[in-house]
């Protein structure tokens, strides 16, 4: 990345989108990242600048929100085809209109290689012995960032704030009557043709799609639809295909353009989601910020161009009063 974009972050490390206060767009919900309004039938998503890892919010990373948010959209109307989805409209960088739905209280996460840095990831449950994870058979020797012999579905329990989410299995999920038997195939049929899609664009692209996360609703008329978001850095992994394979037989880490870069930054200053949270330096924020805009250009194979207003907030009232 050019010298230009990284003082272009650097001279908005402090115009970040942190969060939305406004009680005319309808009742407030606001999540880790994304500030949710519904009102008559619909649900305007913000989607803010600030990053979570470990289920905490650990930094603000300039224009992320956009990068989110425009990279969600190209991805939902590449993939309408396979699953419905909930977009309407995006009338600002930061902004979805979407149809109101009726979240379900599990995630569907698919994974191609056995890697993570949380006490979630198959990595981890991994090292520690688990071979039958989520309900997954696992063989003995296997080393991390290897890919597995088939793409996996690994639940996830959707915690509350502050709380830790739980990979679980099906059959954990259905003895909670977290969803139906009907309702779980489902997801998952949708959740692994999206995967499947989303590695075939990506390896065009020279990226490897490791694995990634999905959020399911229902919408009026019962159906079972995407929600949230789709295939960014927030809830996916990203590696570059041409560095991958000489790494792996390094026992490096994948070049990866994704918020892995932070995890594993704070996982090397000793922090895995408990205890005090070291200080985010301003470089780290930069090269984020970089590794999130590299993400969107290489997927998308289009230059980003941010918004660079700035007030944000003033901009989305004004684009939102225009609607």
């Amino acid at each position: 990345m050019s010298t230009e974009l990284h003082q272009l972050i650097k001279d908005h490390l402090h115009k970040t989108l942190s969060s939305t206060d406004f009680p005319n767009l309808g009742a407030k919900y606001s999540g880790k990242i994304r500030d949710n309004y519904s009102s008559n039938g619909q649900r305007i998503l913000i989607v803010t600048d600030k990053l979570s890892a470990f289920d905490r919010i650990i930094t603000e990373i300039p224009f992320k929100g956009q990068v989110l948010n425009q990279l969600a959209l190209f991805w939902f109307e590449k993939t309408k085809h396979i699953c419905p989805n909930h977009a309407i409209s995006a009338p600002d960088p930061n902004v979805l209109i979407a149809k109101e739905c009726q979240a379900l209280p599990i995630e569907m996460v698919v994974r191609g290689y056995i890697t993570g840095s949380t006490s979630t990831s198959i990595w981890h449950n991994y090292q520690k012995g688990v071979r039958n994870f989520c309900g997954n058979e696992l063989p003995d020797g296997m080393t991390k960032n290897q890919k597995l012999a088939q793409p996996i579905i690994t639940p996830s329990t959707k915690a509350e704030k502050g709380d830790h989410d739980e990979s679980v299995s099906k059959a954990d999920i259905l003895a909670k009557g977290l969803v139906t038997e009907a309702e779980f195939d489902q997801m998952a049929d949708y959740a692994m043709k999206l995967y499947n899609y989303g590695v075939e664009h990506c390896a065009k692209q020279g990226l490897i799609f490791v694995d990634t996360k999905y959020e399911f609703g229902k919408n009026k008329a019962g159906e079972i639809v995407l929600i949230d978001e789709m295939h960014t850095p927030d809830s996916s992994r990203f590696w570059l295909s041409e560095t991958y394979e000489q790494r792996l037989a390094e026992g490096l880490e994948p070049d990866n353009i994704n918020k892995e870069y932070l995890r594993l930054w704070l996982a090397n200053q000793g922090y895995m989601g408990d205890g005090p949270m070291p200080e985010i330096t301003d470089e780290v924020r930069i090269e984020t910020a970089i590794r999130y805009i590299q993400a969107y250009e290489q997927i998308t194979g289009e230059k980003f161009n941010p918004d660079l207003s700035p007030d944000p907030l003033a901009r989305i009232e004004a684009n939102l009063k225009a609607l």
